[in-house]
């Protein structure tokens, strides 16, 4: 593939989003087959945390086993579990199956997230990293656009229909992660075969005495090492995941991806609450969600000139700030087009903030465990995903339907704070090469030689 091609990175594009489509249509319908099944808001709050509850256990160690191997496999078998996850989850006829099935579809999301942004990460150079994980980033708007739109009209609760309605809903939804294993191909850097002392290499991958892929006691004592080679990077040495957590810009990537990652969760489990108590109807709450997500692709498209502009650590502790701002202002008693006016400056803020932590904590990371600060920021991220929601119940209880979104607020404005404290500032821009002094030895060496004759008619 030549140099600069991305058509790499579409492909991966397509796959995240036809795999974040098919989970983000099944989580609704799984909370649908739940209460057909008779389960109460408990059960189904439960339900909703095993799926992320499993993922915890297994982030790092598939993070480790990406930083010693290959990608693409592991997006495969993700791609795999969340299909088997969504067939069996509407085939379920109890509510301990259906939570156990949700639970391997949240591990087969886990298995491919990691995949795909170690991808990424390890095809990107760092001067492409922020536009890569950017663009990379609209396959999850996408599928977040699109799944439970589809959900809602493949669900319907009318003279009873919910049982079987939801389990079509998930049924298709199988169906949608399995196109993603069509767009795998290619997506991973080939790795180059093995030369010989004299730069060239065999079938086999090893250099004869020859130099034309003979057999030799050097290429057999090397086989151990080109195998190495032909399978994937080299096998680093284990760094402590304490000492990942401890590199100044990790811990600041993980809190803003969790304070991120909560709000959108709670945004779209709670907006709903919030227009039953205003009046508004389920349709147009539908609507302003959509709007959140149209503005976080936008902003997803336009991230790299402004970062030219103000800089990666400006621009991720000001979308902060100001998305912070802006969940408090969602519990005041705004009208609806005030609201959807909050909710579209929410979304481009909150656009920011998943992509740009990811670049983050690959920038802070050591290079040989990457792919293992990546999942651990994903194990931030499912933490969110189980304790935001909790918590959000009992504010709510306390406080009334606004309280957790001004909890979100403080949330987000304690991201900003530490972001800015915490992440590495970015390097200086270099100064223009036209305003660049020439060394005095080069001035000297470009003047001509003179001579002794002119020097005494100088004189």
């Amino acid at each position: 593939m030549p140099a600069g091609d991305r058509r790499w990175l579409l492909r991966l594009v397509i796959a995240f989003a036809f795999s974040q489509a098919a989970v983000s249509m099944a989580r609704p319908a799984v909370s649908y087959r739940a209460l057909a099944l008779g389960a109460d808001e408990r059960a189904v709050g439960v339900i909703a945390g095993v799926y992320a509850l499993l993922p915890l256990f297994a982030a790092v160690p598939l993070g480790r086993r990406t930083d010693r191997g290959r990608c693409v496999p592991l997006l495969a078998v993700g791609a795999v579990l969340i299909g088997v996850g969504c067939g069996l989850s509407g085939t379920a006829g109890s509510l301990a199956a259906l939570a156990a099935w949700s639970g391997v579809m949240g591990l087969g999301h886990l298995c491919f997230v990691i995949g795909a942004q170690s991808i990424v990460a390890r095809r990107s150079p760092p001067a492409e990293q922020d536009r890569n994980f950017g663009h990379f980033t609209i396959g999850a708007s996408l599928g977040q656009l699109v799944g439970p739109v589809a959900a809602g009209l493949l669900v319907s609760g009318h003279d009873g229909a919910m049982g079987r309605t939801s389990a079509l809903a998930l049924v298709v939804s199988a169906g949608v992660a399995a196109v993603s294993l069509t767009c795998l191909r290619r997506i991973e850097a080939p790795t180059a075969p093995v030369a010989g002392p004299d730069g060239k290499a065999g079938p086999d991958g090893k250099a004869g005495p020859d130099g034309k892929g003979g057999p030799s006691g050097k290429a057999k004592r090397s086989g151990k090492a080109a195998r190495s080679a032909r399978v994937g990077p080299a096998r680093p040495g284990k760094v402590s995941v304490w000492r990942i957590l401890r590199t100044r810009g990790v811990p600041s990537g993980i809190v803003v991806s969790l304070a991120v990652l909560s709000t959108t969760d709670i945004l779209i489990a709670y907006l709903p609450v919030i227009g039953e108590d205003r009046g508004i109807s389920p349709t147009t709450i539908g609507v302003l969600l959509s709007l959140r997500a149209a503005a976080a692709i936008a902003c997803r498209l336009v991230m790299t000139p402004m970062i030219q502009r103000v800089g990666r650590t400006v621009l991720l502790t000001v979308s902060c700030l100001l998305g912070g701002l802006l969940c408090a202002g969602i519990a005041l008693p705004v009208p609806v087009w005030g609201l959807a006016l909050m909710l579209v400056a929410l979304g481009f803020c909150l656009g920011v903030g998943q992509p740009l932590s990811m670049t983050t904590v690959v920038r802070a990371a050591p290079e040989e465990a990457r792919s293992t600060a990546l999942a651990l920021r994903l194990t931030g991220n499912r933490l969110g995903q189980v304790a935001a929601p909790a918590s959000a119940g009992l504010v709510a209880g306390v406080a009334g339907t606004g309280a957790p979104f001004m909890m979100l607020g403080v949330l987000l404005l304690g991201a900003a704070g530490l972001g800015a404290r915490s992440t590495p500032r970015d390097p200086a821009p270099a100064p223009p090469a036209s305003v660049t002094p020439a060394p005095a030895v080069a001035r000297v060496a470009e003047e001509p030689p003179v001579s002794a004759q002119e020097r005494r008619d100088h004189r």
